[in-house]
């Protein structure tokens, strides 16, 4: 029973062996769009991408040699441009819209690096996947904060109230860590966020429109530096 004892013991605490915790600073220039979804009569599509910067500070905590978990908390940019079709009273008595969203998101990533040895000298390759939750904090629609719709009597609504107050993201990605010195490194890498929550809140609530869906996603340059 000793034994027994001591070997489960010894297998709890090996994680703890190679607990490190590794912080950095990181900025994501990355191009963003919208994913619409709709019935044939509103016809929802995805007209042109939009590029963004964000960035923020990360941390990367590891419980085995080539395993770490990594979270953090960055300032993340959505949106893109979608078109719709609206009834009008003229012929032919439908209008194509365009309208551009840009969003802001204070975004919490929950995920697990996997790095390979060394494949140069100091050179790593990483492998990330997990998951991310996101809240709204900067909404702008063709570029304002109120947004007046020509075809609901010019009526006047703030731009936030457009967009569901949570996000939540699938992230995956892969890059490269380079160890500069004795505890800074460098690292650049390539990922994709693919958006889970439909975020339209006006055109079904307020505009009656069907089966409107509207998501996020986000192909993103990972450029950071650890201390």
């Amino acid at each position: 029973m000793k034994k027994i004892l001591l070997t489960v013991a010894a297998l709890a605490l090996a994680p703890a062996a190679f607990a490190q915790v590794e912080i950095g600073l990181k900025v994501s220039p990355s191009i963003a769009y919208l994913r619409p979804d709709s019935p044939s009569g509103t016809s929802f599509s995805s007209e042109s991408s939009k590029f963004s910067f964000g960035g923020g500070v990360f941390m990367d905590y590891f419980f085995g040699e080539n395993y770490a978990f990594n979270t953090g908390l960055f300032l993340t940019g959505k949106g893109g441009t979608i078109s719709y079709n609206e009834q009008t009273s003229a012929r032919p008595g439908v209008a194509r819209v365009e309208q551009k969203i840009a969003m802001q998101y204070l975004e919490l990533p929950l995920t697990i690096k996997l790095f390979t040895n060394e494949v140069a000298p100091d050179t790593r390759v990483y492998f990330q996947v997990g998951g991310s939750l996101a809240v709204p904090v900067q909404v702008r629609i063709n570029g304002d904060k109120y947004y007046t719709d020509l075809y609901d009597n010019n009526n006047q609504t703030k731009a936030g109230k457009h967009v569901f107050d949570i996000d939540a993201n699938i992230i995956g990605g892969a890059g490269v860590e380079y160890q500069l010195g004795q505890s800074t490194k460098l690292l650049a890498g390539l990922s994709y966020h693919h958006g889970l929550i439909d975020f339209d809140r006006y055109f079904e609530r307020t505009r009656g429109f069907s089966d409107v869906n509207i998501k996020n996603s986000v192909f993103a340059l990972d450029l950071g530096l650890k201390f």
